[in-house]
């Protein structure tokens, strides 16, 4: 368990990096591969992506006091932005007053889409298809034995009639296949092009496109988490105002798509964060959070909060998590790797219920600042040693010249700069 006493803050970075070594359980190669550039070096980009030309750095931080379904876990985090890893794990640091954080998540079940065209009869052609459902089921689990003998393959298939000007009446397929501990979007798309011609035999059509869906709404991360009224109070707010104001502002997130947008964001700072860090796929990841928060067709927050019957603050957050921990660059990026080892995840489902953890302690990490003090007084205390840094500060100006910009309450670059040439 890592020692939760240390204020991680005020270590080094070779301190942090010691505190590693001994609480996480990463050998000295892969506390090593977290640093720098994650331990990813251009000759092993250039056999990920084309055209590389060198790799690029974000900060790697580790957010704390989090724990999962009674299990504590260190948070690995990829961010550019200041305040959310501290915010994070200050959060989490109150979940801890009504156990942490309780998640859940469903089977690893992708969709696949094939599209089908030029249908003499669409509706004729939907049931023949339905008809040989099984057939198909048993095909498309044929195409990946691999994943078959782990306990994945097709699941169901759906045939779905639908209508454009364009195109008229035409046919969609989903195939509803398991992926156990892979994103799945390769073991999918292969299994719909295997598909594809003996659809087509079946239906009379012409299959067109053949692709995963990332609004992955069978494969959902849920989480929820209790802070003790007791533990919400702080300076001149008392413990229902501090309640009583998450409230209302996640209301008014609930309904008004303007404000959900910029909520949402706030949920996906925390959720981002952790996918990338770990190699996962976090443009897929935003785009099924945001597709899965217009479901009932207006877009409204991902997440709630009301209280118990104690009068306890209580927040849930439920949201499609297509993430792996075998394939694609979980296991080619040595920071990945490392930083995956360091969750202690052992499948998919346990990552993505530290992730979706991650998100809601975000979430009420913004809307307790929102709905108090304001979001900039922490965040510009932070976002004040960036303004320094592009300012020209020296490393040993950095932090004098931040706190002078907070205590005027003017973090700007050309304050910055005329506070530099005054020095």
């Amino acid at each position: 368990m890592p020692d939760q006493t240390v204020k991680f803050y005020n270590l080094s970075l070779d301190e942090r990096r010691a505190w590693l070594a001994e609480n996480s359980g990463l050998s000295p190669a892969e506390i090593e591969s977290l640093g720098g550039s994650a331990g990813l070096t251009p000759e092993q980009a250039d056999h990920m992506i084309e055209n590389v030309i060198g790799v690029f750095g974000l900060p790697l931080g580790i957010a704390r006091y989090f724990r999962v379904n009674g299990r504590d876990v260190l948070v690995p985090m990829v961010i550019e932005e200041p305040s959310v890893v501290a915010s994070a794990s200050f959060m989490a640091k109150l979940a801890l007053t009504g156990g942490g954080f309780f998640a859940t998540t469903s089977a690893p079940e992708m969709i696949g889409q094939m599209q089908i065209l030029d249908l003499a009869d669409a509706p004729s052609a939907r049931l023949m298809l339905l008809e040989k459902r099984e057939e198909l089921l048993a095909a498309a689990t044929a195409v990946d034995p691999v994943l078959s003998r782990l306990g994945g393959g097709a699941r169901d298939l759906q045939v779905r009639l639908l209508e454009h000007p364009a195109l008229g009446k035409y046919l969609v397929l989903h195939l509803i296949y398991d992926v156990r501990d892979a994103m799945g979007a390769n073991a999918v798309n292969t299994a719909l092009e295997r598909l594809a011609p003996r659809v087509e035999e079946i239906s009379g059509g012409r299959v067109h496109l053949k692709i995963l869906s990332n609004l992955a709404e069978r494969r959902l991360a849920r989480s929820r988490c209790t802070i003790r009224l007791d533990a919400l109070g702080f300076e001149n707010f008392s413990p229902e105002q501090v309640r009583d104001g998450i409230i209302a502002a996640w209301a008014f997130a609930d309904s008004d798509p303007y404000r959900a947008a910029t909520h949402n964001k706030g949920i996906m700072n925390g959720v981002d964060a952790v996918v990338i860090a770990t190699g996962n796929d976090w443009r897929a990841i935003e785009a099924g959070a945001h597709a899965y928060a217009a479901r009932n067709g207006h877009y409204a927050s991902l997440s709630t909060w009301g209280t118990d019957r104690e009068g306890n603050l209580v927040g849930t957050l439920e949201m499609p998590m297509a993430v792996g921990t075998v394939g694609g660059a979980t296991r080619v990026h040595p920071g990945a790797k490392a930083a995956l080892k360091l969750t202690g995840a052992q499948s998919a489902g346990e990552l993505a219920e530290i992730i979706v953890s991650a998100g809601l302690a975000q979430n009420l990490a913004a809307l307790r600042a929102l709905a108090t003090e304001g979001i900039q007084r922490g965040h510009m205390g932070l976002h004040a040693r960036q303004v320094a840094i592009a300012a020209g500060a020296g490393p040993e100006q950095v932090e004098k010249l931040a706190a002078q910009l907070v205590a005027e309450k003017t973090v700007r670059i050309d304050r910055a700069q005329e506070i530099l040439k005054s020095w």
